[in-house]
């Protein structure tokens, strides 16, 4: 009989929580990790992994779990907590140098007060949210929202390269996805972070055209201009990301 794992978000935002219940072996492992990027792909200020109804078949199964906390802390920095693990999931965690950045919690609901009063205590950081459509208008109009939000953090700095790389972001959406999209400007750490996220699941890449091509330079051009950039895929689309390290 096949393995079967239920993965449940509970809650995106401002603090996301998956509940996750079941088997988790080689079968299942994937949909673990699919689920782990859904939750982070909203950006969420922390992730509540409830693992307390889990039942690990397969140790190996959980190094896909590593590989997703690797990936969050290059995109989106968001701390990933463990709950309710028990002691053999706990064992097989620590001896996976991949889940180092892991964090741990004896019982969730708990571990979710206490990261809400953390999140409201922090006047839910800089972080500025936009849904748009896939037309030229949206290009202007994702300029003008984080050349405003650059003014407004004191980071005029970095916001002409930003406006930049986030016109460059939505065209791609435009020229390509043609879906709807959601555009999110966050300032962390001195890390100012832009992400749009799509319903089309064909992945970017960068081009590298010649002097008479008219296009193909988008995405070389965030890869030049800032610090890193990727690519998270999710079930129904991607993220395509890109950070700044700010000067102060």
């Amino acid at each position: 009989m096949p393995s079967q794992l239920v993965c449940r978000p509970e809650r995106d935002l401002p603090v996301a929580v998956l509940r996750v219940s079941g088997t988790l072996d080689r079968q299942t492992d994937g949909a673990l990790g699919a689920a782990v990027r859904r939750s982070l792909a909203v950006q969420p200020a922390m992730l509540l992994l409830d693992v307390a109804r889990l039942s690990v078949a397969d140790p190996v199964a959980l190094t896909g779990l590593g590989a997703e906390v690797c990936r969050a802390e290059a995109f989106p920095a968001v701390p990933i907590v463990v709950c309710g693990a028990g002691p053999r999931t706990l064992d097989v965690l620590a001896a996976d140098r991949a889940c180092a950045g892991l964090r741990y919690a004896d019982d969730c609901d708990k571990a979710l007060a206490e990261a809400l009063a953390e999140v409201e205590a922090d006047g839910h950081g800089h972080t500025l949210r936009v849904r748009l459509r896939p037309v030229p208008e949206s290009c202007r109009q994702v300029r003008q929202l984080v050349t405003q939000a650059c003014s407004a953090w004191q980071h005029a700095d970095v916001a002409a390269t930003a406006t930049l790389v986030a016109t460059e972001l939505v065209a791609n959406v435009v020229r390509h996805a043609h879906t709807t999209m959601e555009f999110t400007l966050g300032l962390r750490d001195g890390r100012l972070t832009m992400a749009v996220r799509d319903k089309s699941r064909l992945m970017p890449r960068t081009l590298d055209p010649a002097v008479t091509d008219a296009g193909g330079r988008g995405l070389r051009l965030v890869h030049d201009l800032t610090d890193a950039w990727g690519v998270l895929p999710v079930t129904d689309g991607k993220v395509v990301w890109s950070q700044l390290t700010t000067m102060s």
